[in-house]
Parts: structure tokens; sequence; C-alpha cells
């Protein structure tokens, strides 16, 4: 299928802000759209983008980032008032020149997060079947990898084929270009850094691939990922519930 640009929320300080809704399910659901947003940092919101993000009528604020990065900005609860839950994927971000220095370190890492950061997946999927919680937006700082496994994990475990995941994946490469252009604008000193970081600004199909087909490796699907982390099946259940819907358009034919 091919994936609109419909789903993207406009933003002066954020560029990777989008809806996950409206991807057809392999059992002829459809998720919910205006339910899960994802997105990246969300610590330099203009007034006009935080009256749009009022306007979403976003509850509840889930920041995957490390303790460092929160430190140095976080969503403004004090103006949008919010649930904010700051669950952290890594305990710190690598080294930009390591990506170039290590080949395949990005798939490397989104396996490593699978393993390593499984009680907050956990927490993040429960926090998401709650339908108190919604409109929800889960993000970090680049809003493609972090933010990128859960919601690859999610989608899956809501049945979304596998060939839309991906497809939602790479919807983050134009905005990881203006991502770099602003980084490099922001920290001139670390310029060269940034310019030959390619595989970190990437969104490369075989990237989420390489996710997908470790997790089916490892533990049998994505349902069995998501058990071995701590996921009840009565929460897996209440997911489906609050973000399914049945898709109009099934059982239609041209």
């Amino acid at each position: 299928m091919t994936i609109g640009n419909d789903r993207h929320v406009a933003l002066d300080g954020a560029v990777n802000f989008r809806d996950i809704g409206g991807y057809v399910t392999e059992d002829g659901g459809r998720v919910r759209w205006r339910t899960v947003y994802r997105a990246d940092g969300l610590s330099r919101l203009t007034e006009g983008d935080r009256a749009t993000i009022s306007a979403l009528g976003i509850t509840t604020v889930v920041d995957l980032r490390t303790s460092v990065e929160l430190e140095g900005g976080a969503f403004p609860v004090e103006d949008i008032p919010v649930r904010f839950r700051h669950l952290p994927l890594l305990d710190a971000v690598p080294d930009a020149e390591r990506f170039e220095m290590v080949p395949g370190m990005l798939a490397a890492q989104y396996r490593d997060i699978t393993r390593d950061a499984a009680p907050q997946i956990a927490t993040a999927l429960g926090i998401l079947a709650d339908p108190g919680a919604h409109p929800t937006v889960v993000h970090c700082t680049a809003g493609k990898d972090r933010t990128g496994v859960l919601v690859a994990i999610l989608l899956g475990l809501l049945g979304v084929p596998d060939a839309t995941i991906i497809e939602d994946y790479t919807l983050s490469a134009p905005a990881m270009a203006h991502l770099r252009a602003r980084l490099a604008e922001r920290y001139p000193e670390g310029r060269s850094v940034i310019e030959r970081a390619n595989e970190l600004f990437a969104a490369a199909p075989s990237t989420m691939a390489d996710l997908l087909a470790h997790l089916r490796r490892e533990h049998g699907s994505i349902l069995g990922y998501a058990r071995s982390a701590g996921v009840p099946d009565g929460t897996v259940e209440q997911l489906r519930q609050s973000l399914l819907e049945p898709d109009p358009g099934a059982g239609t034919t041209d």
C-alpha cells in the first residue's frame, strides 16, 4: 500500500510529528486515527505549535529519551497539562561517529533496545492500551529510532503487516533531512560529524526489516516478543480493542 503524507502534523519546533492511524491490519481492522502519534523532540515548540497540540487533545506524553536528554528540555507540561511518562529506552545516546565507523550499527542498536529496554517497552504498551491515556504521543529525539522500535512492536501486535510497518518507518526520511540541517545550524562545532553520520540520519527499509525478522527469529512472532518482555495477553487484547476499528473499505470491490 502507499501511505500518504496527510498523517503528518505540521509544527515549527518539531519535524517528525505524525499520526499512526489508518493502517489496515491483516484481519480486516484499521488503526484508529487521532489516537496515537509519534514524534521527535518536543522541547522547542512555538506558541503556535502548542496551540496545535492542544487542539489535538493530547492526554499523555511518553518520552523515550535518556535522562540527560530530558534535562536538556522536555514537553511543556506547564502550558499543556498532560500525563507525562519518562521511559528511557537507552542509558546513553551512542556517539554519532561510531555509526560511521561500524556499518550496521543502527540495526544492531534496535535489536539491543528490544532486549535491554524490554521492561520499558512493556510499560509503554500498557500505557497505550489504556483508553483513558488517549490521545497519546510517543517521542524521542528524532522520532525515528527509539520511537520507531516501539511503534513497530505496537503495530505488529495490532496485526499491521510488515510491509506497512516498514513503510511507516521510512516516512521519517524526509524529516531526518530537516533535522540534520537544524542540528548542523544549532551545533556548528559538530557540523562535520553531523554531515558524515549518514546511517544515523537514514530510515532505510532494510533496517526495520532486520528488526522485524530478528524478533520473529528470536521469539517466533511479535506477540512472542511481547510475552517475553512481560506484556500480559490481556494487555495485547486491550491494545486491539482500544486502537482498532473495522476497516470501512473491507469487503468492497472497485
